[in-house]
């Protein structure tokens, strides 16, 4: 009976995260239970202090119930944040979703062999540096590139564990539940969770960085496919331009409409002397693709060419999408997203170019709200997902004692 306690505990848990305020009868609808069954877990879960009383909602008329919320300073988890170049690891606190602490650095994924030695070492140096104890950290959400197979938690392009578990190794050596997802998925489930396609169908989210990712939403639940490798819009082959691509092909997407694509034209195009208010790009692609978005933002003429010109090529490969997914919603998310609307008027042109209008018609697209945080926050959301699940045994982070 402890067992099952235990299991309906952490699902209660489950649903109050996200900053959510819920009552026992909604608790009790979420989680299948009986109403008399999920008010005598509450209680338990409020005299462990885990979980508090707010107060009575609004008066409809009838008997005003009593709403419940996470306490502040319980649950956590570790978020990251990674693609080919640059890592960012965070502490979310699981209740508010906000971000407490973060750090940045250089992690160069392809053709470097002792990559997940590094990531390991890095989490391992920020969570010790943390001041928290460590079993309030539920676990370690990581948003990663590359064909992904969740349930083995391998990742095929890039962390190469010799084709063994990343997160069996990484828990046993940092001690905390880890959990791997495709970064452009990460970003979806933020978006499904905490952005514009909470309580959406049907939607599909534009990953618009050093790639061009996807991740969807279909019939109210991320859809992976077949053992995770759905979403690879940046393959497309949709050019005859001769340009390889980092997956070995040729004419994919992403070698005409990446971030990559557009630092390398906007240095092409500074050099020889076009009219910019950019100068010399940092040589650290990030800081250039800062610049460049920035500068388009305020007005830059060959800015918003160049951003323009990208724009236009992703609009092709999302009529692509709307003629095969009908989605609802499109939203333009990652590190793009820092451009704002100057996304939407060429992706309307190729779409009015190249879709059907019935089908064009029917689907709206925004770009994300959540900024540059998407992917932290969708890989703190698998940290939730993950809660109500088979507790994992802890085997290498000893719990420390909090330090004021």
């Amino acid at each position: 009976m402890a067992g099952k306690s235990d299991i309906y505990k952490s699902k209660i848990l489950k649903e109050l995260c996200l900053g959510n305020l819920l009552s026992g009868s909604d608790i009790s609808l979420r989680i299948e239970r009986s109403l008399p069954l999920t008010l005598r877990i509450l209680n338990e879960l409020v005299q462990e202090g885990k979980v508090e009383e707010r107060g009575y909602a609004a008066s409809t008329g009838g008997r005003r119930p009593l709403m419940y919320a996470l306490a502040s300073g319980k649950m956590y988890g570790i978020a990251v944040a990674m693609d080919q170049l640059i890592t960012t690891i965070a502490l979310v606190d699981l209740q508010s979703f906000t971000i407490l602490e973060s750090a940045k650095l250089n992690l160069k994924l392809k053709d470097n062999d002792e990559s997940l030695n590094q990531l390991i070492t890095h989490l391992q140096e920020f969570i010790q540096g943390l001041k928290i104890e460590t079993d309030k950290i539920l676990g370690i959400g990581i948003g990663m590139p590359g064909f992904i197979d969740v349930n083995k938690g391998i990742n095929y392009s890039y962390l190469d564990n010799r084709g063994k578990s990343l997160t069996h190794r990484m828990e046993e050596e940092i001690g905390i539940p880890v959990y791997i997802d495709n970064d452009s998925s990460v970003i979806a489930l933020a978006e499904f969770k905490l952005g514009g396609a909470k309580n959406r169908v049907n939607a599909m989210v534009i990953n618009i960085s050093w790639g061009i990712g996807l991740g969807m939403i279909v019939n109210g639940e991320l859809f992976r496919g077949f053992n995770g490798f759905s979403g690879e819009f940046s393959h497309i082959p949709i050019f005859n331009n001769n340009k390889l691509c980092e997956c070995g092909k040729n004419g994919c997407l992403e070698t005409e409409a990446s971030l990559k694509v557009v630092v390398e034209k906007a240095r092409m195009g500074i050099a020889e002397g076009r009219v910019t208010s950019m100068k010399q790009l940092p040589d650290e692609i990030e800081e250039a693709c800062q610049d460049v978005l920035r500068s388009a933002t305020r007005g830059d003429q060959f800015a918003v060419e160049l951003v323009s010109e990208a724009a236009l090529q992703i609009g092709k490969g999302i009529a692509i999408l709307i003629h095969i997914m009908n989605p609802e919603l499109i939203i333009l998310s990652g590190r793009g997203a820092a451009a704002g609307n100057l996304w939407l008027p060429p992706i309307q042109q190729a779409l009015n170019s190249y879709c059907i209008p019935r089908l064009a018609a029917y689907t709206h697209m925004e770009v994300s709200r959540l900024g540059k945080d998407a992917q932290l926050m969708g890989a703190a959301c698998l940290v939730v997902e993950n809660i109500d699940k088979q507790p994992k045994i802890k085997t290498a982070i000893p719990v420390r004692p909090f330090v004021a």
